[in-house]
């Protein structure tokens, strides 16, 4: 290669990039990773003591003064920092070549900044990690895009206002430790509002007629649709609080329905119309970051983000091209590989004339500017990349490979038919009935036959399938039919569904909230916060989520608004594009728009007196029931009206609210908020009323028996009679008290187990010795008791039925003494493919793990250890060795000092806090000095003096 002798440092964002693109440029080049960015907003707590109270104090902005901001380096960023300026001054030419997006450019930024390069530098971007991508990318550099990194910083900054305004509001409102973001607060309203629509759904009953026709020897069904001309109500047709929404159609009952399918089996079917018309199924797009978090969700189950955290690793090695993209147009090449590859293995009939291009108006300027597509001007097949690939990483590349070749294949085409019948009833409530059957008949499966999308209801998909296979008879208008069987079957309309992870991310970009590379994030985020658990997939919002929600919409409505929201994301391309100014977009969203009297984001938090913290955290549910969010978490309450006594309902003036004995319970996480009634919240005030739930009497005392939810958990107890009650001192008996088991609810617990919890302990009988054998339960779990010699019991089931000679064998074995023996594994797989090493899942102290002996990754929130698959445990484990060893507090202080005194020894690091290293230096120095050689004077002093301030985390939406 011409100019070898060169020494050139290429800088890439991740370290699994290195060995790769190493490869690819070969001698003369040496790759680093700067992992990730390197420099951020530090917290203001962290600020130099001679900045806290200066302009940068509150946010590491001034936003007084054009929104400055002031950037340190991160403390773990400093080691990987000097490496780099030391290869920098080894080398004659620096090549940028971070992500091609608004980060990455931020990132390359960044570098420049802290770098300070006297050598050439070149920005160096690319799409895959091919030989031949790289090697063009190195001969097509171009200039760092100010624009894209005046887009990073601005939404940064704007992250950064957002969380340090709104978040303090939430602590002193509703509960400490909470956060507010830009996207995740409307992400958690959208799923709160879903939750609303069910908790306010109300069902509806109806019934329909299906019934089984043969034309000659062959059969099919039809579906009733409509009686004497009307239309027939099906669940559509209902709205929400479960009423029909057109007088005209016609709503069967049980009986109805069954006296039509009776009048139907006795009678003779008519052919009174058949239609025919052409079917023509065009192929799907290639994928964008949307639309592969959706279908991998589906086709796959992934969650959003093990999809990211997969596609990131086959960018990586090389096998797709960047995954962060919301366009779906192909190259030439790769449109040139996808009809090849369909030819080759679908033949000629299956690829149209002409390539399929697919348009899509791209929004965000920051995004790569291709889809989702395998890597290479060649297609690598999944069968050829079985043997490199496997679990998660194969199924992901597969579907990628199917969706992309599939893009380029010619239409599945078929013809569609409908047949309709009539019916004359008799002895029936309805005189005529009318059928409809349909079937499609695909006679040329096109694209089918490389790919097929998913379908995010599993009915519907199913109904689908069924219609698109089925084959209607030939018959004719006119023809008689032979009814063979008919039924009735009854239906309820169901609530709006809760949003999944796929159904969540197509909602997101149908609303134009936040960005493909900010989904998956997000959604995680909200669930990291505690405002939404998943059942099954599920999102289902907490009690919390309401709260928070609720004050957002009450006093901060503008920033909770889809719209809004929306518009931010379309003003921060704007700023990318270069037509509005970062400076003046700023200052209209943090201090108003004076001109239009609109109010700023300072404005909205200035005035928290009129938010009433105990209205903002009452959910009513309805019949005098709320939830309330308290501060160790949320309970039901019920709430009497003043002037209305409790026990009557009747209006008695001198009962007033505070003469009302206020009934509360706790809420069990397990409740989804949906399945709250009033009814529900009354049983569960019932069950926790001092008085308890009474459930018999004692037949050995005599005594009532209640459950109550007591302050350290459920239990049963006796209740004095009131003679013993009256007693006095020690003559005064101690009723029998005895805690619920774990697997036991106190709303369904009975007297036959209550008796078996209050005869505990539980004599076995003696040993040889004559010494008695006790079995109870203690503040550690079950256990055995014999004099001085107790031994552990597996689970609290197993009071009740050990017997002596069970007993008798545990204490003939020896006792361990010290530390427990160890718990086996709770799951084993196949060795890990990085260690070699086999994998299995513990159970540790702070939960479950997996582990391979040298690296141990703690499980996720969304990861259930008994149905753990062996390519999660991998991906697991490769996620916390990307991380590296986690560096402690003393190291890191120590790392700090040196650092620090190293770099006051250096002129740049005396003079410039761009680094933020020198906390002497910074003592030196004025606050506004230190903001403007941190961050103003980087303009003047960047290679041709052309960048602008930027900002510097990869993470969205996290204050």
């Amino acid at each position: 290669m011409a100019g070898s002798a060169l020494r050139r440092l290429v800088i890439v964002e991740s370290p699994n990039k290195v060995k790769n693109i190493a490869a690819y440029l070969g001698e003369g080049y040496t790759v680093e990773a700067s992992s990730g960015h390197i420099r951020d907003l530090p917290n203001p707590s962290e600020l130099p003591a001679d900045m806290k109270k200066g302009p940068y104090g509150r946010f590491a902005v001034d936003v007084d003064h054009d929104f400055e901001p002031y950037y340190v380096v991160d403390a773990d960023k400093k080691r990987r920092v000097t490496e780099l300026r030391r290869l920098m001054k080894e080398s004659d030419e620096l090549y940028l070549a971070t992500d091609e997006d608004r980060e990455g450019e931020a990132i390359a930024w960044h570098l420049l900044e802290v770098l300070k390069p006297k050598i050439p530098v070149r920005r160096m971007v690319f799409h895959e990690i091919t030989k031949e991508a790289i090697q063009r990318a190195l001969h097509e550099t171009r200039d760092l895009d100010n624009r894209l990194v005046d887009a990073q910083e601005t939404r940064r900054i704007l992250d950064r206002l957002y969380g340090y305004e709104v978040s303090p509001v939430l602590w002193r409102k509703v509960r400490q430790g909470l956060s507010a973001g830009r996207v995740q607060s409307v992400v958690t309203r959208m799923v709160v509002e879903r939750e609303r629509e069910r908790m306010a759904f109300r069902s509806a009953s109806y019934w329909d007629v299906e019934g089984t026709f043969a034309a000659g020897k062959e059969s099919f069904d039809a579906k009733l649709v409509a009686l004497d001309g009307a239309r027939v109500a099906v669940g559509r047709d209902f709205d929400d609080t479960g009423v029909l929404r057109s007088d005209a159609l016609v709503h069967l009952d049980e009986a109805a329905a069954r006296a039509v399918a009776a009048a139907t089996l006795a009678a003779q079917a008519t052919v009174i119309d058949v239609a025919e018309k052409p079917y023509t199924r065009r192929p799907y797009a290639p994928f964008t970051t949307s639309t592969l978090q959706q279908e991998a969700g589906r086709k796959l189950r992934m969650t959003s983000r093990t999809c990211m955290s997969v596609a990131q690793r086959l960018y990586e090695g090389g096998y797709i091209t960047y995954m962060r993209t919301d366009s779906t147009t192909l190259s030439d090449s790769a449109l040139t590989a996808a009809r090849t590859q369909a030819r080759d293995m679908y033949g000629a009939a299956y690829v149209p004339d002409r390539p399929r291009r697919y348009e899509k108006k791209v929004k965000n300027a920051q995004e790569a500017h291709e889809a989702i597509r395998p890597a290479g001007d060649r297609f690598r097949t999944p069968a050829q990349v079985a043997g490199e690939l496997r679990g998660q990483e194969f199924d992901l590349y597969e579907l990628i490979w199917k969706r992309t070749v599939a893009s380029q294949m010619a239409d599945a085409s078929g013809s569609t038919a409908t047949v309709r019948l009539g019916v004359d009833l008799t002895g029936a409530p309805h005189r005529r009935a009318e059928f409809s059957a349909s079937g499609t008949v695909i006679t040329f499966r096109g694209f089918l036959a490389a790919y097929d999308e998913g379908r995010d209801d599993d009915d519907l998909a199913r109904a689908a399938a069924r219609a698109e296979e089925r084959r209607l008879p030939k018959v004719s208008v006119g023809l008689g039919v032979e009814v063979r069987d008919t039924s009735a079957d009854g239906h309820e309309t169901t609530p709006p569904a809760r949003y999944t992870e796929a159904t969540m991310v197509a909602a997101m970009e149908e609303k134009g909230i936040g960005r493909p590379s900010t989904y998956a994030a997000t959604i995680a985020t909200i669930q990291d916060r505690g405002y939404v658990t998943k059942r099954g997939s599920a999102l289902v919002p907490t009690w919390l989520a309401f709260a928070v929600t609720q004050l957002l919409e009450t006093h901060f409505a503008q920033l909770v608004d889809y719209e809004f929201t929306a518009r931010m994301e379309e003003d921060l391309d704007e700023i990318a594009g270069g037509s509005r100014g970062r400076v003046d977009w700023l200052t209209r969203f943090y201090f108003g728009d004076q001109a239009r009297d609109g109010e700023g984001l300072r404005e909205l938090v200035d005035d928290l007196g009129d938010i009433d913290a105990k209205e903002i955290s009452t959910i009513p549910l309805g019949d005098g029931m709320v939830v309330r969010v308290g501060r160790y978490g949320p309970y039901v309450e019920e709430v009497a009206p003043v002037g209305v006594d409790p026990a009557t309902g009747e209006i008695a003036d001198h009962v007033a609210t505070e003469d009302v004995k206020t009934r509360r319970a706790t809420l069990r996480e397990d409740l989804a908020p949906d399945e709250l009634t009033p009814a529900k919240a009354r049983e569960l005030l019932e069950v926790a009323s001092d008085d308890g739930r009474e459930l018999g009497t004692n037949p050995a005392t005599g005594r009532k028996i209640v459950a109550r939810a007591g302050r350290y958990g459920p239990y049963v107890t006796e209740v004095l009679t009131d003679e013993e009650d009256a007693l006095k001192g020690k003559a005064k008996p101690k009723p029998g008290t005895a805690s619920l088991f774990a697997s036991m609810d106190l709303a369904t617990v009975d007297l036959d187990t209550a008796l078996k919890l209050l005869s505990l302990p539980r004599t076995l009988g003696t040993d040889a010795e004559g010494v008695e054998i006790t079995a109870q339960n203690g503040r550690y779990g079950p256990y055995l008791k014999k004099g001085t010699d107790s031994r552990t019991l597996d689970s609290e089931e197993r009071l009740f039925d050990i017997t002596l000679d069970e007993a008798l064998a545990i204490y003939a074995q020896p006792k361990q003494r010290g530390r427990a023996a160890a718990k086996p594994p709770l799951a084993s797989f196949d060795p890990d493919p990085v260690s070699g090493k086999p994998v299995v899942v513990k159970d540790g102290r702070f939960g479950p793990y997996v582990t391979d002996g040298e690296t141990n990754a703690t499980l996720r929130r969304d990861d259930d250890p008994d149905t753990l698959t062996a390519d999660r445990a991998y991906e697991l484990l490769a996620d916390k060795r990307a991380k590296g060893p986690v560096t402690r507090k003393r190291a890191a202080k120590k790392t700090t000092k040196s650092t620090s005194k190293a770099a006051g020894t250096s002129k740049t690091a005396g003079t410039s806090k761009t680094a933020g290293t020198s906390k002497t230096a910074a003592k030196k120095t004025t606050a506004k000095k230190t903001a403007t050689t941190g961050t103003g004077t980087a303009k003047k002093t960047t290679a041709k003096k052309t960048t602008a301030k930027k900002a510097a985390t990869k993470n969205t939406d996290t204050a």
